[in-house]
């Protein structure tokens, strides 16, 4: 198993995070945690992200990687930051190439299957279908995945707690990225806990 596929088994949900205040980071971080959801994907939005994943490396049983990753600069910028495996939106083949050659734990976005083809070719075949619902949701990923058996995908863009299991059934689903478990401003932890127990539990 890949490291990238250890990552994605960890847990049914991988939760999105937009953060704003670093100091909220770690708050942040404990209550996903404790809820059972020990991989966090910090998005490469906001100014005080990369802080964001300094702060999120603290917490014990934490796994941090970066998101919305777009470029190499951005690849080397999260990895200094303390990133464990790193999320983009889409497939690049100079992206790609950089994070294989470092070892880096990759999970590529992909919409069609021309990038599914493009990342087996790069030796690829764990995928982020992004954005999940606005791509066609469950009809479409199913379509796209028939081809091509071999590999497996994190469906992400507005999935809800609602709809994951059913995104959850699917053969070719390992797991979903999840924006809905933090909202913004300053963190209440107990719903936030509340919420990832409620996503852990999509396991089963």
């Amino acid at each position: 198993m890949t490291r990238i596929e250890e990552i994605m088994r960890m847990a049914p949900v991988i939760p999105v995070l937009v953060i704003e205040d670093a100091a909220h980071a770690v708050p942040i971080a404990r209550a996903l945690v404790a809820g059972g959801l020990p991989v966090l994907e910090v998005t490469l939005r906001t100014a005080s992200a990369l802080e964001v994943i300094r702060e999120m490396k603290q917490v014990p049983g934490a796994i941090v990687g970066a998101g919305t990753v777009l470029n190499e600069h951005a690849l080397d910028d999260a990895l200094e930051a303390g990133s464990e495996f790193i999320v983009s939106p889409g497939l690049t083949d100079s992206l790609a190439k950089a994070a294989i050659a470092g070892k880096v734990p990759f999970l590529p976005g992909v919409a069609t299957a021309a990038d599914i083809m493009r990342g087996l070719d790069l030796g690829l075949d764990r995928f982020k279908f992004f954005p999940a619902e606005a791509n066609g949701g469950i009809p479409a990923l199913k379509a796209i995945a028939a081809p091509f058996g071999m590999a497996r995908f994190c469906p992400t863009g507005g999935i809800t707690q609602a709809s994951a299991p059913d995104w959850l059934a699917l053969e070719a689903v390992l797991c979903c990225g999840g924006s809905w478990l933090v909202g913004k401003g300053p963190p209440d932890v107990a719903a936030i806990e509340a919420a990832a127990r409620a996503a852990r539990a999509l396991a089963g």
